[in-house]
């Protein structure tokens, strides 16, 4: 791969695709490299051009024509933050033309529309980082070492959860919000590929089964307490090729939000890493807990620091194959069953449908690395089970 894009010192000229919504978290975090003289801004692909009140200050060339865009500011990166059905075609505009891409998470809706974006970029030989912040943290490496030293003796499993709350109006923000599929194109907007993605990515990177192949099958259980086509409630458990199961549940009507976590078990104890926060605690058999807190790389850095002196790119689209696997098994699992009306309850002025008792559902299955139906959930049907066709690895 070529990586020679960066003059030494000089700022990388960067495109947003994507500025409203998630992409206004991109525009801080632009604006911090810009700071330190990493990165600088030279336009902004929206379909509805931003205001100078909106952006908060002077804006750079803006325009709806992403080709465009990128050739008329000699972009060497671009930010891709648009809604998820688009992402395979401006990441392939941006590889045909050169442009090193941060690409946000999920990659793509569906595993031919990943291939097809990872074979390109490989091809045009353009670097390309996935935008699963998690996995810069620096605790990934450490609970990888510990796991690799025996820390908590031989893994038995890896759990997942996340409990989070989101209002009605949350499926409403965008055409595609809370979709399957929309005018025919794969959307795959669910909790479990989408808002708690993180905790799907984080758990394969920890179990060490990151990449397409190391998957060996795929179990879901897809349900929605909201009027929406996709899940909002959901658990997924993966049996990797080398024998190791990943489970991990996630709802979007949890009672109270708490902070999403993935717990990996030993036989002589366990490690749990609030993925958020980078935040880990050890228990192990014969010593105290121990707490750690760690840092992180951000990714876009990290992109600028694999162009500029060749560091390693810390969530290539390989390392992402696994994880597109449980997207796809979720896209071709039959549509989410709606839950009993006696299973969900609004919550007065706030909004939102709550599924009581789904809390300790969720934190339940990340224990015991078992799915709803398990777990004995009245509303949960028995699992979809998914083996994956034999995947290209390249």
């Amino acid at each position: 791969m070529s990586v020679s894009s960066a003059a030494p010192g000089a700022p990388l000229p960067v495109v947003l695709a994507g500025a409203r919504g998630h992409g206004r978290w991109h525009v801080e975090n632009i604006r911090r490299l810009q700071a330190q003289g990493l990165v600088r801004l030279v336009g902004i692909c929206e379909l509805t051009p931003l205001t100078e009140d909106e952006f908060g200050g002077a804006l750079p060339e803006q325009s709806s024509d992403f080709g465009a865009l990128l050739d008329s500011t000699g972009a060497r990166a671009v930010v891709i933050c648009t809604p998820i059905p688009t992402h395979t075609a401006l990441a392939l505009t941006a590889a045909e033309r050169g442009v090193h891409l941060l690409l946000e998470k999920p990659p793509a809706p569906s595993y031919a529309a990943f291939r097809r974006m990872a074979d390109g970029v490989a091809a045009a030989g353009v670097a390309c980082q996935i935008g699963f912040q998690s996995l810069g943290s620096h605790a990934v490496p450490a609970i990888r070492d510990l796991i690799a030293e025996g820390a908590v003796g031989r893994v038995t499993g890896i759990g997942g959860a996340g409990a989070w709350v989101r209002p009605e109006a949350y499926f409403r923000r965008a055409p595609w919000a809370g979709r399957r599929r929309l005018d025919g194109v794969d959307v795959v907007d669910g909790a479990l590929t989408n808002p708690l993605a993180h905790a799907v990515a984080t758990a394969l990177a920890l179990a060490g089964s990151t990449r397409a192949e190391d998957v060996a099958g795929i179990e879901t259980e897809l349900l929605r307490a909201n009027d929406i086509e996709s899940d909002d409630t959901s658990c997924v458990r993966v049996t990797t090729a080398q024998g190791g199961s990943v489970t991990v549940a996630a709802t979007l009507c949890a009672e109270r939000a708490d902070e999403p976590y993935v717990v990996v078990h030993g036989t002589s104890g366990r490690i749990t890493f609030w993925y958020k926060q980078d935040r880990v605690l050890l228990q192990r058999a014969d010593h105290g807990p121990e707490e750690l807190r760690f840092g992180r790389t951000d990714l876009l850095e990290n992109l600028v620091a694999h162009l500029r002196d060749g560091s390693p790119l810390l969530v290539t689209p390989e390392e992402t194959g696994a994880f597109m696997q449980v997207v796809e098994a979720i896209r071709t699992a039959p549509d989410p069953s709606p839950l009993p009306d006696d299973a969900w309850r609004r919550v007065p002025g706030e909004d939102r449908r709550v599924v009581p008792g789904v809390d300790a559902l969720v934190a339940a299955a990340a224990e015991r690395l078992s799915l709803y139906s398990e777990l004995g959930a009245p509303w949960a049907r028995p699992a979809h089970h998914r083996l994956p066709k034999e995947v290209s690895t390249r």
